[in-house]
């Protein structure tokens, strides 16, 4: 991996920018409280194909995100399965950290400019962009003025529902929201609504599980996920960059590359890595 930039924090040029990694000795007050509780509280999804999900057959949580949560978990614990999990809605993740529910985040959360400052954010682990999901007869050729007039659902709370209020081409959204993204598959198959706004690595994942639908156009501008944490847990923030660090090292070999290999080539080909990592100053001038 390149090394990683810097950027300052008192601006938003990148917000994808965070602390530089720590490593072992370097505990502070939330990672000492980890370790006391011996289990770490994770907030994911469990119905996200690939990323968080259920296996029916099993009954465990698998997926991308799951992989990652694991990891950070045998870092701070020396135990990958030492994991309390708890499942909550996209429109919940903010506030279950900033209400302290759970220590971290890892469900395809968006890093903005909006959310640093609601939430700490480790460095960048995913690339994605807002894509439009339609049934394959549809008129809708992608994020574009063929939404005109079209019923559209969003998850609330998401980026997908911030990149509408921006730019809607007309759609109808704001009264088709969900507090689950998986919901909008549910209405689209439904005939509930014309089209699913959501990032693209989703939208993958819920074309995979219904053969009815496909991804319109393109990707649009890049977007990156990063596992979150409440504002105050710098201490944790950093391990985990520490913890990306290691996942993402080995090329091919790599924790990172063998779990996109697992869970979303199939879906997402022609990935070749992770993002590159961005640090800013511990002490910004």
């Amino acid at each position: 991996m390149a090394r990683g930039v810097q950027a300052k924090a008192d601006t938003c040029k990148d917000p994808e920018a965070s602390l530089p990694p720590s490593g072992e000795g370097e505990d502070g007050p939330s990672i000492a409280k980890i370790k006391e509780r011996g289990k770490l509280i994770a907030g994911v999804d469990q119905n996200s194909f690939r990323w968080g999900y259920r296996n029916p057959a099993t009954g465990k949580l698998e997926g991308f995100d799951i992989d990652l949560v694991r990891a950070i978990a045998k870092k701070i614990l020396g135990d990958p399965d030492a994991v309390i999990y708890r499942a909550i809605p996209t429109s919940q993740r903010i506030p279950a950290l900033q209400n302290k529910q759970v220590d971290i985040v890892v469900r395809t959360m968006t890093i903005n400019c909006k959310r640093i400052g609601q939430v700490a954010f480790s460095s960048a682990y995913f690339t994605v962009g807002q894509q439009v999901l339609a049934p394959k007869e549809s008129t809708i050729t992608g994020f574009n003025s063929t939404l005109k007039g079209k019923k559209v659902c969003v998850a609330a709370g998401s980026t997908a529902y911030d990149a509408l209020k921006k730019e809607s081409y007309d759609a109808i959204f704001t009264d088709l929201t969900v507090p689950n993204q998986l919901d909008c598959l549910v209405r689209l198959q439904l005939g509930q609504v014309d089209a699913v706004v959501t990032d693209s690595a989703l939208a993958a994942s819920q074309a995979a599980q219904d053969p009815a639908v496909q991804l319109k156009g393109v990707p649009q501008e890049p977007e990156y996920y990063g596992v979150a944490t409440n504002l105050e847990n710098t201490d944790l923030v950093r391990r985990i960059n520490q913890v990306l660090v290691d996942y993402r090292s080995g090329g091919d070999d790599s924790p990172w590359m063998k779990a996109y290999r697992q869970w979303l080539a199939a879906d997402l080909p022609g990935i070749s890595g992770p993002p590159e990592p961005k640090y800013r100053s511990l002490n910004p001038a």
